[in-house]
């Protein structure tokens, strides 16, 4: 019974400790431990394109056959903001030395309070200007903000921000934009609500086979 009992407060401290030390990690910690498990099974190709960004990646777990022949990484992490990916940028983008980095993020940031146009912008060119210190040949796309109908309120806020950003891409060597914005609008100006899963923020199949053929493109 004594055996038992301290089997039983022992498994009752791991766990509280567990959870303390995950609470004591940035968000977003456990996804990027996932990748270098998985890294560290199967290294992955140096010089490949990289997908890093939130969600609308992450559920791509089909992107390579959208670009067959072309070596592709993702490492989009779900709800992750631009600041998300500045912070793992050690961790997701440098030590696969990529050729290419195509980017989708600020979805996430535009629905966080207080979030403006201009915070996004800053915050990319945060993003980009910390890929150029380090690789300053490696070719940079980024995605367009997509406007989804659960966040239709937003979409001054995201047409600003990737005008912004769009602007900003014309003026730098090595990079590009894809917009898949406008491509993703009905005849109202609206969001094609058919392109989206139930939560009408995430796509389906058929709102991927848009940003496919919008993005192949601009791929090395």
């Amino acid at each position: 019974m004594r055996h038992f009992l301290l089997s039983v407060v022992s498994f009752f401290l791991l766990n509280v400790f567990s959870a303390e030390a995950q609470q004591n990690h940035p968000p977003f910690w456990n996804d990027i431990q996932r990748f270098k498990q998985q890294d560290s099974l199967h290294q992955p190709q140096r010089h490949a394109i990289l997908f890093i960004g939130s969600s609308s990646f992450t559920k791509w777990t089909d992107v390579q056959q959208y670009f067959p022949g072309l070596p592709v990484i993702n490492r989009g992490f779900g709800g992750s903001t631009l600041p998300d990916v500045i912070r793992y940028a050690n961790d997701i983008i440098f030590p696969y030395q990529p050729k290419q980095i195509v980017i989708y993020c600020g979805d996430n940031d535009a629905a966080s309070s207080g979030i403006t146009a201009d915070s996004i912008f800053q915050r990319f060119k945060t993003l980009y200007g910390l890929i150029r210190s380090r690789l300053p040949k490696t070719k940079v796309t980024y995605i367009s903000i997509k406007p989804s109908p659960s966040r239709e309120k937003l979409m001054p806020v995201m047409e600003k921000a990737n005008w912004q950003i769009q602007s900003f891409l014309e003026t730098q060597r090595r990079a590009s934009f894809v917009d898949v914005y406008h491509l993703m609008l009905d005849d109202h100006g609206l969001p094609r609500k058919e392109l989206f899963l139930p939560d009408m923020l995430h796509m389906k199949p058929d709102g991927y086979a848009i940003w496919q053929k919008a993005i192949r493109p601009y791929l090395r």
